[in-house]
């Protein structure tokens, strides 16, 4: 999804990318001419807000940060949350779109709703961006796009795994949630995402999942990635129940500053994917 209005041209050089959920924001930017990643950064909050809260955030850090106050040549939104389900082309109606989203979320009346194409799969991603976020944004930098993160973790996996034989789980690690896409012989066979507040929590949604897909976790390749470690806690639970644990790689495109590292190979996956 875009949205537009007449601006000014700005030379094709920086990108700004922001992820935004209700416990935590990112930002990344992109030196284009260089192909050059010059910020990334993570802010984690102490407990999960609702979207008014999360706008005083980034207003704040609007306010205070320095590498906000930049020109941008291209401004891009990611969106992350349980509101969205996939509709296959065939099917879908734009006219329909709170329908589809009903059956499966909890969504108000006053709800925007919007949806992204995903012509990897030839389908719809129907979903509620922050509306009230996406405002703000428009009046500071004017013209960007957004999506939905489903959007990108879908196409980059897809595109990934073209080539796949077998069935294999991704898991993108975050705090407090994590998205889970499944994949067989290169098919999408699912998209969730899901809560969780202990290891158990985790383990738990993983094998339930497996099981009613009849995967056996001595057979299936579980790849992480996003936030997490070999040591953390969860990979090990993880360890213990699935034969085949690995972590993604992001094969990336780009160089990074010394000050703009991630964390490692799989770490910021969707922020760093969002760039076309």
């Amino acid at each position: 999804m875009a949205i537009t209005s007449n601006t000014y041209n700005i030379p094709a050089k920086q990108e700004l990318s922001i992820q935004i959920s209700l416990s935590g924001l990112s930002f990344c930017i992109l030196q284009r001419d260089t192909k050059t990643i010059s910020f990334l950064k993570d802010y984690e909050f102490e407990r999960k807000l609702n979207h008014h809260e999360v706008l005083d955030k980034i207003k704040h850090l609007y306010n205070t940060e320095s590498f906000l106050q930049s020109h941008f040549s291209n401004v891009q939104v990611i969106h992350v949350n349980e509101l969205s389900t996939l509709v296959p082309k065939p099917l879908f109606d734009e006219n329909c779109l709170a329908d589809y989203l009903k059956f499966n979320c909890k969504i108000l009346k006053s709800d925007f709703i919007a949806f992204d194409a995903i012509e990897i799969n030839d389908t719809a991603n129907v979903y509620v961006p922050y509306v009230n976020i996406n405002n703000y944004i428009y009046d500071l930098f004017g013209v960007f796009t957004y999506k939905h993160v489903s959007t990108i973790l879908i196409e980059q996996i897809l595109a990934t795994e073209k080539n796949a034989t077998n069935v294999k789980v991704y898991i993108n690690v975050n705090k407090n949630h994590f998205e889970m896409v499944v994949i067989n012989k290169s098919k999408l066979l699912l998209y969730n995402t899901f809560e969780y507040n202990t290891k158990e929590d985790f383990i738990y949604y993983i094998l339930f999942t497996a099981e009613q897909l009849q995967l056996n976790p001595e057979l299936f390749e579980l790849i992480f990635i996003g936030d997490i470690d070999s040591k953390d806690e969860l990979y090990v639970i993880t360890y213990n129940y699935v034969q085949f644990v690995f972590f993604g790689k992001r094969q990336d495109h780009y160089k990074f500053n010394l000050n703009a590292q991630p964390k490692n190979n799989h770490s910021h996956f969707t922020i760093l994917k969002s760039f076309l």
